[in-house]
């Protein structure tokens, strides 16, 4: 009888530990998923203000004011505008052709 006692002793000492181990598991695995879930709320904010810097950034406003200050571009204007004229491709030859004969 003090044998069995024992080996049920023995039995319950075992599995009490083994169910304080699970729990601790189970509460650090707890607290590890609410830093993940806590972080990917962050980036997911941090995500959103970027969008909206970006959206920002992205006016025609900022955009021209940018090309003016750092790339010294100017609006277009008809005084320095270029105007080319098309020719067919066939019209082309021809003249070129003529210019090799004058020469």
């Amino acid at each position: 009888m003090a044998r069995l006692n024992f080996v049920l002793l023995l039995a319950v000492l075992i599995s009490a530990l083994y169910l304080v181990q699970t729990q601790y598991e189970s509460r650090r695995i707890y607290v590890e998923l609410e830093k993940a879930n806590a972080q990917s709320r962050k980036i997911a904010t941090e995500a959103e203000r970027l969008q909206v810097e970006k959206r920002a950034e992205a006016t025609p406003l900022k955009i021209e004011k940018l090309a003016r200050d750092r790339l010294q571009m100017r609006t277009t204007t008809p005084a320095i505008t270029e105007y080319v004229k098309y020719k067919p491709a066939a019209n082309v030859a021809s003249m070129s052709a003529q210019k090799a004969q004058h020469e």
